[in-house]
């Protein structure tokens, strides 16, 4: 799945009829639900497959993906035309898709080179400090490179406890997600919204209050339940000959430096040269981005160690998995997005009636839920995009008037995408790895349990206590 939409570039050398180039927007307003079938079908493989079928999934989720795409680009074709079809494909590739994946490819090696090693003492203060710090540069590295590089040190510090599932799980709250939520180099919905328009800077201006008060919540109720757990635990014995705390590949972070670069110049420097390929315009300034992130990547390959990226356990295969699994995703997701630009006039018009309050302005209390239980569930990164184009696809107006529902769907995107395993792609990589280590790591419903008592209640008070026109969400 992941070479169909790598290989549209190959479409320009393909003959297609002439009107190709002006193809607008597929007629939405003509399309019904059932279109949303392949969208729907492709994140429900996703959320059930690698529980109830594992081995089935890992050895064939590409071909899964792939089939899904096809259920989506054949139906297209026989109804629009195959024109129209490669056009929506192009635009997809080119437009988002492409852009998306190699931020999170750059970002995932040069993370993975960053290793800390050397001996923790398992204390509360100690695992506070390593979620706290974590949330602090989820925001910089990613919440995937955030969690890669600190998730096995934090399960090592808390190996010799009876009960230590607890601290994972506060882990990919905090780390995982909720640290993410200031730039978009540290959520993929936000990166999504950065590529329709959304100022690099706008979500740290706007919403940096919510995220502080939401995370240091959060990381005070993990210290009264680490302290009270920690307690019951036998005392830990005082090892003499403990390692101290060091830091090796520190290229990496320079490299993570020029990844920050090189977004900001992209936000910053328009020359305004375009292609146009099949009515997609491709600027000057994003394909040199992405040509530079790759090049980053690379760069951090030929410069840290081998044993580096081999001691915290990186592989290619979950950037590779997320690679194929979201190019199925954004295909799928195109005649979803074709029916919510018809607006009111769409098959997916109770929904605006929903985030929509009497008046006619967007309600942020609806757009923040909606947005976050279906972020928990369908993972948060399509479902940003989805309610994106539902409150008007327009980045100006949304970071100006309607700055409200960009803030909504910006908080409730990132911060529920930690409500299940599937709400965000780390999740499931640290508990893979806890797994792996010996923790024994809840249910996907027992997980789920854990994250609703712990973050439905601050969710409510976010919205329900206006005591800033800050956090004012309704």
């Amino acid at each position: 799945m992941g070479h169909l939409l790598l290989a549209t570039p190959l479409l320009a050398v393909v003959p297609l009829p002439q009107d190709a180039h002006a193809i607008a927007a597929l007629d939405g307003a003509t399309m019904g639900w059932p279109w949303a079938l392949p969208f729907l079908g492709i994140l429900l493989s996703i959320a059930t497959g690698p529980l109830l079928f594992p081995k089935i999934w890992h050895h064939h989720y590409g071909k899964i993906a792939f089939a899904w795409a096809l259920l989506t680009l054949l139906p297209l074709a026989a109804a629009f035309g195959i024109a129209a079809a490669l056009a929506a494909l192009v635009h997809t590739a080119l437009a988002e898709y492409l852009s998306f994946v190699v931020l999170l490819f750059a970002l995932y090696v040069v993370a993975g080179g960053i290793l800390v090693i050397g001996d923790l003492r398992c204390t509360p203060w100690t695992n506070a400090g390593i979620l706290a710090f974590g949330a602090g540069i989820a925001s910089f590295v990613g919440t995937t490179g955030a969690a890669m590089i600190l998730i096995r040190p934090l399960i090592r510090a808390n190996a010799g406890r009876s009960s230590n599932a607890h601290v994972v799980i506060f882990f990919i709250i905090l780390v995982a997600n909720i640290g993410g939520a200031l730039t978009p180099l540290g959520d993929p919905p936000l990166f999504i919204g950065f590529l329709r328009g959304v100022d690099f800077f706008w979500t740290a201006k706007h919403i940096w209050l919510q995220t502080a008060i939401v995370a240091l919540l959060v990381l005070a109720i993990f210290f009264a339940l680490d302290s009270w757990k920690f307690r019951a635990e036998p005392p830990q014995p005082v090892n003499e000959n403990s390692a101290p705390i060091r830091l090796r590949g520190a290229v990496n972070i320079v490299l993570i430096g020029l990844i920050i670069a090189a977004i900001l110049l992209s936000a910053t420097w328009r020359p305004g040269v375009e292609f146009d390929v099949y009515g997609t315009h491709v600027a000057l300034q994003n394909i040199l981005r992405d040509a530079g992130l790759i090049l980053i990547a690379l760069t951090s390959l030929w410069m840290t160690k081998d044993e580096h990226r081999a001691a915290n356990g990186v592989t290619f295969e979950p950037i590779r998995e997320v690679a194929i699994l979201f190019a199925g995703i954004f295909v799928a997701i195109i005649p979803v997005m074709a029916v919510l630009q018809a607006g009111p006039k769409g098959a997916f018009a109770w929904l605006l009636h929903a985030a929509t309050a009497h008046d006619g302005t967007p309600h942020e209390a609806a757009y923040f839920w909606l947005t976050g239980v279906l972020s928990g569930f369908l993972d948060n990164a399509p479902t940003y995009l989805v309610f994106f184009e539902l409150a008007g696809d327009n980045a100006k107006a949304l970071m100006g008037p309607l700055s409200g529902t960009l803030a909504a769907i910006s908080m409730g995107a990132v911060y529920m995408g930690a409500l299940s395993y599937i709400g965000n792609a780390p999740n499931l990589m640290v508990y893979a790895i806890a797994s792996e280590q010996g923790v024994r790591m809840p249910s996907f419903f027992g997980y789920v349990l854990w994250a609703v008592c712990v973050l439905v209640p601050l969710f409510l008070i976010l919205t329900l206590l206006p005591i800033s026109p800050i956090l004012k969400l309704y």
